[in-house]
């Protein structure tokens, strides 16, 4: 038999639909609930005491004996050996009142009714918004007046220019970053033929000013460094600036550690990575972060070199760095067998991810899913110094060639 819990939770359940119903003006109730549990005569005979116990409840907490809520419908049925009974036959809940008591919403309601009045009034373009998210309203019951004060400034200036703190918005410093989602979906809708749909980051999609990332790279021609940066050759810039670089280059070669931007000398014996290069270029890509090079326009007029870990998530990094750049031969370097056997004794666990790698050569695609079925991962700063040194002395005429 069902229990006044169990059917507060029904109720429950319906709430979203009840809301909707409000918005579109229909009427919801009277609404039954019919599965409230099968009684038998067998049930009666050995359970009798259990049952008029569960009857008694549920009556107890009925409208027609708290004066609001459910209503209890019973029938009077002949059981053949205990006789005529009254059972409960189905639940009716009457009218949105008796539902609000029901499930001790009537605070929500109130508060959805206002802010509903509120949003459709000021934004009437967001009818549909509002029938399918209505929960909405109320989840972000405290913050709607402000909301709307950053949808209106948007209304007016769609084009702001400006940094998300800059915004002349009489809201707190940090509320629009906050509430980012919800702002997100309503100015879809209110700016929609502003906005750059093709961009997922909120500045860019709403034509704000935002803190570019930067780019670091280390230039191993000393000449270069000299003519065109007064001799520093570690730089950070911004990578809009970084697109823009004509520089006198060669190649460019993207690492994935930062140990590997250390200072070059041609001095291989000590213990540095990278040698002395006649315009070339290193590059930090920062694993995954690779992504922000994919506009540099100029990559491909060079020779590309990448070297990133010996581990699956090092080849899913190349092969997305190799699809921005598909007429450019992106080499790999110390990404093969011989080195992952040379430093095998040092490989680690890996991470466990099931992604893909499709543009990689034959080798290359050999070793990933050797990696991936080992789940192993040979970390860049695990290969000593004096065997890259030794590669690069021997094979950079090599990696030349294969371009």
């Amino acid at each position: 038999m069902i229990t006044p819990k169990e059917i507060q939770q029904q109720c429950l359940n319906w709430w979203k639909d009840v809301l909707i119903a409000h918005i579109e003006r229909m009427n919801y109730f009277p609404k039954e609930i019919n599965r409230i549990g099968k009684i038998t005569a067998k049930d009666l005979l050995e359970k009798l005491p259990e049952y008029q116990k569960s009857i008694a409840l549920l009556r107890a907490h009925s409208k027609s004996n708290k004066r609001h809520g459910y209503c209890v419908v019973e029938i009077e049925r002949t059981f053949e050996k205990i006789g005529k009974q009254s059972v409960p036959e189905k639940i009716i809940i009457e009218t949105l009142d008796d539902y609000l008591k029901i499930t001790k919403k009537e605070e929500e309601f109130q508060m959805f009714i206002e802010n509903h009045r509120l949003l459709s009034t000021e934004f009437p373009e967001l009818k549909d918004w509002i029938c399918k998210n209505p929960l909405k309203i109320i989840k972000h019951h405290p913050e709607w007046n402000d909301i709307m004060l950053v949808c209106n400034y948007f209304k007016t200036t769609p084009k702001p220019n400006l940094y998300i703190r800059e915004l002349p918005i009489r809201v707190h410093t940090k509320f629009v970053e906050e509430n980012k989602g919800i702002i997100r979906e309503l100015l879809d809708i209110l700016i929609q033929e502003h906005v750059q749909q093709e961009e997922k980051d909120f500045e860019k999609r709403f034509n704000l000013k935002y803190v570019e990332p930067t780019v670091r790279f280390r230039i191993l021609d000393k000449k270069i460094s000299q003519d065109y940066f007064s001799g520093i050759d570690d730089l950070s810039i911004p990578i809009s600036l970084f697109e823009q670089l004509k520089l006198p280059l060669k190649r460019a070669l993207i690492v994935e550690n930062k140990t590997n931007l250390h200072t070059v000398t041609e001095n291989l014996a000590l213990s540095l990575t990278l040698p002395a290069m006649e315009a070339t270029i290193v590059i930090f890509g920062s694993g995954y972060k690779v992504e922000i090079l994919k506009n540099v326009k100029w990559f491909n007029r060079i020779e590309l070199l990448y070297w990133g870990d010996i581990d699956a998530q090092g080849f899913e990094i190349l092969s997305q760095f190799r699809g921005h750049f598909p007429y450019v031969k992106i080499k790999s370097i110390f990404m093969d067998k011989e080195t992952y056997k040379a430093f095998e004794k040092d490989a680690v666990s890996g991470t466990e991810k099931e992604n893909s790698a499709p543009n990689l050569t034959s080798e290359e695609q050999e070793l990933y899913a050797e990696l991936k079925e080992n789940n192993k991962r040979l970390e860049q700063e695990k290969i000593s110094y004096e065997y890259v040194g030794v590669c690069f002395q021997k094979n950079i005429t090599y990696y030349r060639s294969q371009y």
